[in-house]
């Protein structure tokens, strides 16, 4: 191959949601954009355990949109099969990552060790696809790098990280190639959001990723915080508990701070609110030690965290879940794939009283979207559990721009990139965007699928 070529290769976030991971190859350099965790489906996790396409040992060099499990998860992975370039990212991007790598190693871990313990796994012994050791050999690769400003890889590849809401740290990330402009648009944020500032846009692409979660769906015209008080009220009065799984980053953040509003206001019942979520307690040290990121003030901070109960240590969330009285649980995993949601889960699924609330998107396959689905029982930890509990759903929390909010975001390109691709997406949410791009600008767009190669030039 030619230095001067470019080529893709779709390595994740190709006709699916997660598994972000997109290498780009030019000028003797491999870049690898994002390094994901596929999850959801079976046979998408499955692909965690096969090795990827090309080799670890040939990639250069790792850029980080954001830190969502789906977008730093194989990180460990990487460096194990031979990587030893940098990873990089903003400097809360790596912060975040380092809590979140070490709290999916430990719940992967904690997983092995159950399924051997009560033998409901097929795999003799059950192990972690990885453990603390492997994220440990992997935070000494982690460089800070600043917004808006273009660090070289070499004399004809150089990047730089724009802000781009979503969650804390997380960016677009534009690479130049020789003379062309590659941008990858991460996951984007919501033009108006509680915590965030907005989006930046792009001005220039010779060639565009862009993520299309929501690319088929609009977000309620209603503020979000007006509909959950609607629904707290509505659940509240049947005198159960209210369980909330969601994403440690940003939503649990947010989340706290709608209710601290509402609290305030008086505008929901007097019943306590606890967050039960480890991560999501260090994501809040990342938010108090990177306030020019987000829009709460030191002392707005102080007291938002003062109006919720945060719990430590499990033997407190065993307890929580036996406590009879009527409260609220904001607990880990957003998708309820792991963590201390799925006690209170245990608990509660088969309460009749109880609402299980969900706030964020839910990919096919995990229990979210089984149970909003309407599914009668849902597996967790070797069992089957009955569900009679409420499932309700809040769509207006995403931390996902809308499909209006998708196509605004290239407003500021000044001319018609060459190539679009459209990723990170179900097939709707990616037709949906294609069909609304053609419509607003003309444009034509691409829907890779995954391992697909590509040469741009």
């Amino acid at each position: 191959m030619n230095n001067d070529k470019i080529k893709i290769q779709f390595l994740g976030a190709a006709g699916t949601v997660t598994g972000s991971k997109f290498l780009v190859t030019a000028f003797g350099k491999k870049i690898l954009i994002d390094c994901g965790l596929f999850q959801g489906l079976k046979e998408l996790r499955q692909l965690n355990w096969q090795p990827l396409a090309v080799s670890a040992k040939t990639i250069d060099i790792v850029l980080l949109t954001h830190a969502h499990l789906d977008h730093t998860g194989y990180l460990p992975l990487l460096v194990k099969h031979g990587f030893k370039g940098t990873i990089n990212g903003t400097s809360p991007t790596l912060q975040i990552a380092e809590i979140i790598l070490k709290d999916s190693a430990k719940i992967q871990e904690e997983d092995a060790i159950r399924a051997n313990k009560f033998h409901y796994s097929k795999h003799k012994p059950a192990l972690p696809l990885y453990g603390l050791p492997e994220v440990e050999n992997t935070l000494p690769l982690f460089q800070q790098q600043p917004l808006n400003e273009w660090i070289g890889i070499n004399e004809h590849i150089r990047y730089r990280f724009r802000y781009n809401g979503h969650i804390i740290g997380a960016t677009f990330i534009e690479l130049q190639i020789g003379d062309k402009t590659i941008v990858f648009s991460g996951d984007i944020g919501r033009e108006i959001d509680p915590l965030l500032y907005p989006p930046e846009k792009p001005e220039k692409a010779d060639v565009l990723f862009i993520e299309a979660t929501y690319g088929n769906r609009l977000h309620p015209a209603e503020p979000a915080i007006n509909s959950l008080e609607q629904l707290i009220n509505r659940c509240a009065a049947r005198n159960g508990t209210i369980i909330i799984p969601s994403f440690s980053v940003e939503r649990t953040q947010l989340l706290m701070y709608l209710f601290w509003q509402l609290k305030k206001t008086r505008k929901i019942p007097g019943i306590p609110i606890y967050m039960d979520s480890p991560m999501g307690r260090n994501v809040l040290e990342v938010f108090h030690h990177n306030t020019e990121w987000h829009k709460l003030s030191p002392d707005e901070c102080f007291e938002m965290c003062n109006t919720i109960k945060r719990i430590k240590g499990v033997d407190e969330t065993y307890a929580l879940a036996e406590d009879n009285n009527p409260k609220i649980i904001i607990a880990g995993s957003g998708m309820a794939a792991g963590g201390r949601v799925l006690t209170y889960f245990e608990r509660y699924l088969g309460d009749k009283n109880a609402t299980i609330l969900w706030v964020g998107f839910q990919a096919e396959g995990t229990r979210g979207r089984a149970l909003l689905d309407g599914a009668t029982e849902i597996k967790m930890r070797g069992r089957f559990y009955p569900v009679k509990a409420h499932i309700e759903n809040i769509e207006g929390l995403s931390g996902h721009a809308d499909q209006n909010g998708l196509v605004d975001w290239m407003n500021k390109l000044t001319s018609m990139p060459e190539k679009i691709f459209i990723v990170h997406s179900e097939e709707e949410g990616a037709k949906g965007l294609q069909e609304k791009i053609r419509e607003i600008y003309k444009w034509d767009s691409e829907i890779p699928v995954l391992n697909q190669e590509t040469n741009l030039n």
